[in-house]
């Protein structure tokens, strides 16, 4: 397990656990980000990510793809 901000771009990744108060996991949440879904890195830069997930593109800070874990 390791978390999506170092995550390969372009591959495939199942969402195993995600991290954080209860606001910042239904934020999460929110955008997709649910244990047992697919998320595939798109690009990074500089530790932040942008990500296909549920057939969205989403933009991740370095923090929060800290607290996502692949």
């Amino acid at each position: 397990m390791m978390p999506l901000a170092i995550a390969n771009t372009g591959e495939e990744f199942m969402i195993k656990k995600v991290g954080g108060n209860p606001e910042i996991r239904k934020f999460l949440e929110n955008l997709g980000f649910v244990v047992g879904g697919a998320v595939t890195v798109v690009s990074e830069n500089s530790g932040n990510v942008i990500v296909n997930v549920k057939d969205s593109r989403v933009a991740v800070s370095k923090e929060m793809a800290q607290r996502i874990m692949v």
